[in-house]
């Protein structure tokens, strides 16, 4: 985020005022100037939000918790345990520092929904939902068993290993990793190398790893141009997987193109 215009927009807005800044953009792995954002909002009387999908979990981190400076100073969170922590699919995580405000915008209020008979937490006052399940049990259970020092440890090797995966891949002739290492995201461009688009060139090579056995990318798009989009975040991945990968993306960049032969279902079976 770009302070000076943060400033100028800012100068210029009236009324309720929320600034949403990011820690570990989902493309890049960026991280907004948390500590600044926190100084002009909350002079203003505003409130800062953080979309911490991944780079949250960086604070866990002896080594990587500077880069998150000033994370405590916002007014609300939002992070992931789907990603970094691998549980299961669909566990987000919402953090709010105004207790009164955070109920307040949530409670629901009914004859039949009687408050808790001690005067406690009533965990329904705090989120959207009337019922669901049980999504934090897998979640206090991972962080339960890894413990502080085993999430730190998952971190920093996941960004080790996205480093890894960024030196090789910048190594081959028509790959470009377009984006500074800040966690564990490495975003990457292709020259073609056949007479093709770039979004035709990066559709094989999507195609070929989501087929192949050896690792999962997705496409996205960065300043208009195509990319793959590469997180490192799976707590069995090894030196050994993240050169295998970039095996695999190498030799996709440099078939693109070469026709293939056609396999039939009948061959299959």
């Amino acid at each position: 985020m770009c302070m000076r215009a943060l400033e100028a927009e800012l100068s210029r807005t009236r009324g309720p005022l929320i600034v949403c800044g990011q820690v570990g953009n989902v493309d890049s792995g960026a991280i907004d100037p948390i500590a600044d954002i926190c100084d002009l909002t909350h002079d203003r009387g505003g409130w800062v939000h953080l979309d911490a999908a991944f780079g949250m979990w960086a604070a866990a981190s002896p080594h990587l918790r500077n880069r998150v400076t000033g994370l405590d100073r916002a007014d609300s969170w939002a992070t992931d345990g789907h990603k970094w922590l691998n549980v299961p699919y669909d566990c987000g995580i919402a953090f709010c520092a105004h207790p009164v405000a955070h109920r307040a915008a949530l409670r629901t209020s009914a004859d039949y929904l009687t408050p808790a008979p001690d005067g406690g937490r009533d965990p329904v006052d705090f989120t959207p939902d009337m019922s669901r399940r049980a999504r934090s049990l897998v979640l206090w259970a991972t962080l339960r068993h890894l413990g502080s020092d085993g999430v730190a440890e998952l971190i920093e090797r996941s960004c080790a290993l996205a480093g890894r995966l960024a030196a090789g891949l910048s190594a081959v002739s028509g790959i470009t990793v377009v984006n500074d290492i800040v966690l564990n995201q490495v975003l990457v461009a292709f020259t073609p190398t056949a007479d093709t688009t770039d979004a035709a060139h990066l559709e094989h090579l999507v195609s070929a790893l989501q087929r192949g056995p050896v690792g999962w990318a997705s496409p996205t798009t960065w300043h208009g141009r195509p990319c793959l989009r590469l997180s490192v975040c799976n707590w069995q991945t090894t030196s050994a997987h993240i050169d295998a990968c970039i095996d695999a993306i190498v030799s996709a960049h440099q078939t693109a193109g070469a026709s293939t032969p056609t396999t039939t279902i009948e061959e299959l079976v």
